[in-house]
């Protein structure tokens, strides 16, 4: 009973502290560059061909109790000659405490703006589903915080808004992909018992410098501003090699260090992982962050041209 006692009280803490948080900030991810289709909805790859997929899941702050995971999905193809669309799946969970998913179809339209530069803009329409599980906490006082006397489960609309500038080497992204605040709890008798989901905005960007015909070397930037917050800022490097094997290094401001790398399996599957090593005083409750990913073209016509003439290559 007692170690029930605490582990619930753990879970209340950081509960609170992730409401105070995920209200402000949306889950984050290490290998953002290769799950543009869920931050911009302006993403595009002009390649008529191919169909592409995406996985991703991140275990956050590994060893502390009601660490956050998040799991994304997309897929992604052009439908017509300047028109592309895709879904996109985000879910994330607070211990078994908080769960939230989120659902949207993407529309973006492409413009050429000459021979090697296009610019796309895109619009994301969907739903959050939003449910709390209070069951298992056990209250010192009588009579619980309002916050938490009973469990939640609603339903929001929202959409979201990009622009996507690209090349064959290089990419700039500018995109807000939730522009609805939600409101999933509320203020009663001067107790706060709100998380309000902020509007996000995500500046990103990556070249690819061809070093030589076997080496590839990849840097890359995301931005993140939110009313409320601190900016966060992720830089990345990565180097490629043989278009087969990738490694790199990446920092996000004041936060965290990490460790990137991932293999080509066939022409159309490859697979990633990152580890985030905290830096902040976080870092004494946890053991690091492990994020897995996994991406596949999908040949409309049978080919195996895979990442090359895409900006999912960044």
């Amino acid at each position: 009973m007692i170690g029930k006692h605490i582990k619930y009280k753990i879970h209340l803490i950081i509960l609170l502290v992730t409401l105070v948080s995920n209200a402000q900030q949306d889950p984050q991810y290490t290998q953002y560059m290769y799950n543009m289709s869920v931050i911009n909805p302006g993403y595009a790859t002009d390649d008529a061909e191919v169909i592409n997929f995406g996985a991703l899941y991140r275990a956050q702050w590994v060893g502390s109790e009601g660490g956050p995971t998040t799991g994304t999905f997309f897929a992604h193809s052009p439908i017509a000659k300047k028109v592309e669309m895709g879904i996109s799946v985000v879910h994330d969970e607070i211990g078994d405490v908080v769960k939230e998913s989120n659902v949207y179809v993407d529309f973006a339209y492409v413009l050429n703006l000459n021979e090697s530069n296009k610019l796309s803009f895109g619009i994301k329409g969907g739903a959050t589903f939003y449910s709390t599980n209070f069951n298992g906490f056990i209250y010192s006082d009588e009579l619980p915080d309002p916050a938490f006397a009973e469990n939640l489960s609603k339903t929001f609309p929202n959409i979201g808004v990009g622009a996507f500038y690209f090349g064959e080497n290089y990419y700039l992204g500018l995109s807000s992909p939730n522009l609805l605040k939600s409101k999933h709890l509320e203020k009663q008798d001067g107790v706060i018992a709100t998380g309000v989901e902020e509007i996000h905005y995500f500046f990103t960007g990556g070249y690819v410098f061809n070093l030589n015909d076997n080496l590839k070397f990849k840097p890359a930037f995301m931005t993140k501003a939110v009313v409320g917050a601190p900016l966060s800022l992720d830089l990345t490097a990565n180097f490629l090699i043989n278009n087969v094997f990738e490694l790199g290094a990446g920092y996000r401001w004041d936060d965290s260090v990490s460790g990137l790398v991932n293999f080509k399996i066939t022409p159309s599957l490859r697979i990633g992982y990152a580890y985030d090593y905290t830096l902040s005083n976080l870092g004494k409750f946890n053991t690091g962050s492990h994020e897995i990913m996994l991406l596949f073209d999908l040949n409309k016509k049978g080919k195996t041209n895979g990442y090359d003439k895409s900006p999912r290559f960044f």
